[in-house]
């Protein structure tokens, strides 16, 4: 009996082997499309099915591609030829929540945007903000470690995660972290299983930190700018005079160019860069005025509003930057992360970049935390080799100026050439025998961030 039998027999109902579904786990948000149909699709609704799912794939030497919703931007849930999807999608309940010990206990399919509705009534919120909450999975975050818009003063996922249950490769089921504020129990492998991408265990359940309602009004400043240099400097500056702003975002000309194409608006008469802060908290309005005072300083004209409606229209600019990229063709995010005040030799970077290639690479930027996304839009499936030595490129030189390859998308499949450039021999090597001890078969996410111990080399 072959695994799909297997699968069909354990779990009835909840496997699927239409071509549709198939077709669906060959991609991601990526644009990356695997090489063949994965053999099925297992929609797990408990802890029992996943580990259920891992025992058999571990007896039939079957690899397996957890998933969420698919909203990935390094092909790290894409699945293929041979391999099985384990979706825990449909995952989705709240189990809990304590507003005593600020914790919410959750299942990983739920979405970001429909738990902070949910604890809305609470008077609470969890803190990670992907400009893709609405169609995220809290799990896929987790699993990620995804960042977004509220990263400059809220951190990343990892700052919001208490515990996790995870099921591993063979199907046992264990619990790291703790409830607690403190624990200092052993390795942290709650840390380790946070940005892990699936490789060395299925997030089943999480067990999450979470905030009050921020009280107070929120101030919101919009600057179109003459240059993305000019915006980087403001964002340096206001990083630098200790003012912590909730949101902070960087928009370059191509991206206003590609906004206007896409929202019929001319953005790029009101300027060449769009930049974008929000401050909350009591003290919202008197960093709002600070933060004025250093846009001023530059020459540049900036407007305030405390108006909501007024401060969404402001926020949806932003929010509109990956639709209307992925209206004009097909989409390669890119995620390099530098230290704040090299912001603007990256931008400079981008430039140089497309003048040497002879491409368009709109870029926006977490500008509070130094994360930039250069992006590259291109028809058909596979991405151009010259999009890649472009992006090879402005990899190279982000680690040059003292960055990482990725600030909040992870490695998956498309920035694996480049690993070995950042860890090196040594801490790759290690990286490797940490995954063999938790994978030693090599069953999950195969393919994905590492190869296995015996295979490929400490780089590219």
């Amino acid at each position: 009996m072959d695994i799909v039998e297997q699968l069909t027999r354990a779990l009835p109902g909840i496997v699927r082997t239409d071509a549709a579904s198939l077709e669906a786990c060959r991609t991601d948000r990526s644009g990356h499309l695997s090489s063949g149909r994965p053999l099925a699709l297992i929609e797990a609704r408990s802890i029992e099915d996943v580990q259920t799912v891992c025992r058999l794939a571990t007896a039939t030497a079957t690899p397996v591609v957890s998933r969420g919703a698919g909203t990935g931007l390094s092909g790290g849930g894409i699945a293929g030829s041979g391999e099985i999807v384990l979706s825990t999608v449909n995952m989705t309940a709240i189990l809990e929540v304590s507003v005593a010990n600020q914790l919410a206990v959750v299942q990983p399919g739920i979405f970001n945007g429909d738990l902070n509705r949910a604890l809305d009534e609470h008077g609470m919120w969890w803190a990670p903000d992907p400009a893709s909450k609405e169609i995220s999975t809290v799990g896929g975050n987790i699993a990620m470690n995804a960042g977004g818009l509220l990263c400059a003063k809220y951190g990343v996922t990892r700052e919001a995660v208490l515990a996790l249950k995870v099921v591993l490769a063979d199907g046992r089921l264990i619990s790291v972290g703790h409830r607690t504020v403190k624990g200092v129990t052993g390795y942290d492998l709650c840390a380790l299983m946070i940005g892990s991408e699936g490789t060395l265990g299925i997030i089943v359940e999480a067990t999450l930190k979470l905030r009050p309602l921020v009280a107070g009004s929120v101030s919101t400043i919009a600057a179109y700018l003459d240059s993305v240099d000019t915006g980087a400097g403001i964002a340096a500056k206001i990083s630098a005079a200790g003012l912590q702003p909730a949101l902070m975002e960087l928009l370059d000309a191509r991206s206003l160019e590609f906004l206007g194409n896409y929202t019929g608006q001319d953005l790029r008469a009101r300027g060449n860069a769009y930049l974008l802060i929000q401050c909350d908290g009591a003290a919202a309005q008197a960093e709002a005025a600070a933060m004025m005072e250093i846009i001023h300083a530059t020459g540049a004209k900036a407007e305030s509003t405390t108006d909501e409606e007024t401060a969404n229209q402001w926020v949806e600019v932003r929010r509109q930057v990956f639709p209307s990229l992925e209206a004009a063709g097909t989409l390669l995010v890119e995620d390099v992360a530098v230290p704040r005040d090299a912001m603007t030799a990256m931008f400079d970077k981008v430039a140089q970049v497309e003048d040497k290639y002879g491409l368009m690479i709109p870029t926006s930027a977490h500008a509070g935390d130094g994360n930039l996304h250069p992006s590259f839009v291109f028809q058909g499936a596979e991405v151009p080799e010259e999009i890649w030595e472009a992006a090879g490129e402005l990899f190279t030189y982000a680690l040059e100026l003292g960055g990482t390859l990725t600030g909040e998308h992870g490695i998956g499949l498309l920035k694996k050439r480049w690993l070995g450039d950042e860890l090196g021999e040594t801490q790759l090597l290690l990286q490797r025998q940490i995954k063999a001890v938790f994978d030693p078969d090599g069953l999950l996410n195969p393919g994905k961030v590492l190869d296995p111990l015996g295979q490929g080399g400490p780089a590219h």
